[in-house]
């Protein structure tokens, strides 16, 4: 059986951007680096909502003419190669070996998981509480900044009902960011 990791940067004060949808806080050290690499490399799609895949297909395609920070030239082509799903209901296709899905979407995901695929989802607090509602994400990688933004896009705005979570791991980077990786502790039959 595949799995869904939910993986998000998020703020201490719980918000994925501020509250002019700014998005410009992550500290992206060569640890955290190291690890988001080995982590992109072992999966086998990336998923993403549609605001989030906006941002990141505006940036990815072309980071080496953007940036010469050395996680951006390291992922780059890591991003274009790896096959990519949006979930959105107005999209209707992408480029860079994205797949789009309208609907069907509990069904399409639950498939690929049965499939044995690995899919990361990258942010996004919409499709990660749609999951989360529907019980397909398995585990949760919340990186912990050190920045309090004082508003902002919180981390999950549903679901509406309390999941049990297991502690898999914590782990700080580069002296500075924790990471909080929580596993479903009771899934269903």
């Amino acid at each position: 059986m595949g799995k869904i990791t939910h993986f998000v940067h998020q703020s201490l004060d719980g918000y994925i951007e501020g509250p002019n949808g700014e998005f410009d806080w992550p500290v992206m050290g060569g640890e955290l680096s190291g690890y988001s690499q080995a982590l992109t490399a072992g999966v086998d799609i990336f998923l993403y909502g549609r605001t989030v895949w906006d941002m990141m297909s505006g940036y990815w395609p072309h980071a080496e003419e953007h940036s010469t920070h050395e996680h951006d030239l390291a992922f780059a082509p890591v991003w274009r190669k790896t096959p990519k799903i949006v979930v959105s209901s107005t999209l209707k296709e992408a480029d860079w070996n994205t797949r789009v899905i309208n609907t069907d979407v509990v069904e399409e995901l639950t498939a690929l998981k049965r499939s044995g695929a690995h899919l990361l989802l990258f942010g996004g607090s919409a499709l990660a509480g749609f999951l989360t509602e529907h019980q397909l994400i398995d585990e949760y990688q919340i990186f912990v900044h050190p920045v309090v933004l004082g508003g902002g896009k919180p981390v999950f705005r549903a679901p509406q009902q309390r999941l049990h979570l297991t502690l898999a791991e914590s782990r700080t980077f580069d002296s500075q960011v924790v990471l909080l990786r929580h596993e479903v502790a009771d899934r269903p039959s």
